[in-house]
């Protein structure tokens, strides 16, 4: 009877694999809060059974830390809000463009495998003591989540990370539901991993299975305007100082990932638009830029739409002679750089104005007035 229903449980959850980048992102975090509880939110696949008997697959790819407005305490965690949800849609975004870019009739099987959208998996969570399980506050939680149709899925992992085990506790069992870890103090972290979706009255056990980085997909790196907010709030507040309207958009702009972080800037008595392109790692690396006719625009429009059609009919813009990126210039700078090359800048009346050749050689700029 006992071996029956553990069979039904199996077959009621998919099957679970957890990148070793995972396990590392949560030893880090544990070791870091270890007074108060702490988490992340996962992020990865869930592939069809294709291959395993019609069982679904879990893929925990990777965990997106929360922002500075996450509250830890030794009874309480709460994840932050903004920041991650960014993050996750940018992961999201590079990953659909690559699964554009890599679909092709020739790919191979494993290619194809991976051929399902990026998604949110659920959130692991440190608790105190050795609470393996997660609290009915979280059953609640979890299943007011899964019950809100905005949120576009009907299952959440939540994986329980505790520390303090007996170093005599490491290893572990085929077929259970967690891993031990052993820990630089002689004791061992444990994480217990449990799976809700909206048929479960109760959070089930969930066996994992560890997968050395190499044989899973990678997720691109962070981009600069969401991870160096004071730099990127200092950009646009010099943009919106010398008077120019500032669009953020991704794009695909090199042909390569992760995405260009592009700003379409505007200004009045400009007769034609400035694109300025920055890798995910600016300002380490330099911004280019493009130029494209001017069109009138309003807040209602849909900017992915017209910065498509801008896009095409652009054109490369070579950096100003004499130009020089470095990390201690911005953005405005570089834009004084190209109006006076580009003479699209409205005259500024005599004695007012800025002096695009200070700019040019480095001198005084209102750059300098923020960094």
């Amino acid at each position: 009877m006992i071996s029956g229903r553990l069979n039904t449980l199996r077959r009621s959850v998919p099957n679970l694999v957890i990148a070793q980048r995972v396990l590392d992102k949560m030893a880090a975090a544990a070791g870091h809060y270890i007074a108060d509880e702490t988490g992340e939110a996962m992020v990865g696949l869930l592939v069809p059974g294709t291959h395993t008997n019609g069982i679904p697959t879990l893929y925990v790819l990777d965990t997106i830390a929360p922002d500075e407005t996450a509250v830890r305490q030794l009874h309480t965690f709460q994840q932050g809000d903004d920041l991650q949800d960014e993050l996750l849609w940018w992961l999201r975004e590079n990953w659909r463009v690559g699964r554009e870019k890599h679909r092709s009739a020739d790919r191979r099987p494993l290619e194809a495998k991976w051929d399902v959208p990026l998604r949110y998996l659920g959130d692991w969570h440190k608790q105190p003591g050795f609470m393996i399980q997660p609290s009915q506050g979280d059953l609640m939680t979890a299943k007011d989540w899964i019950a809100d149709p905005s949120n576009e899925t009907d299952f959440l992992l939540a994986p329980i990370v505790t520390l303090g085990h007996p170093s005599t506790a490491s290893g572990t069992a085929a077929g259970a539901n967690f891993i031990t870890i052993p820990q630089d103090d002689d004791t061992c972290m444990r994480v217990d991993f449990w799976y809700l979706d909206s048929h479960s009255r109760d959070f089930l056990p969930i066996a994992p299975a560890v997968y050395p980085n190499e044989q899973l997909p990678s997720l691109v790196a962070y981009p600069w305007h969401l991870v160096n907010e004071p730099r990127f709030n200092a950009e646009y507040a010099l943009l919106e100082k010398d008077g120019l309207l500032t669009s953020l958009v991704l794009w695909e702009a090199t042909g390569n990932l992760p995405l260009e972080v592009c700003l379409l800037t505007a200004r009045l008595g400009w007769n034609r638009l400035l694109i300025l392109v920055t890798p995910w790692n600016y300002p380490a690396a330099p911004p280019a830029a493009r130029i494209a006719p001017f069109v009138e625009m309003s807040p209602e429009d849909n900017i992915y739409a017209i910065f498509e059609t801008l896009w095409d009919e652009a054109e490369p813009v070579p950096d100003p002679p004499g130009w020089a990126w470095s990390e201690g210039r911005y953005l405005i700078d570089y834009i004084y750089a190209l109006e006076a090359v580009l003479d699209i800048r409205e005259k500024s009346p005599a004695g007012g104005g800025k002096n695009t050749e200070d700019a040019e050689d480095g001198g005084a700029s209102s750059s300098e007035e923020v960094s």
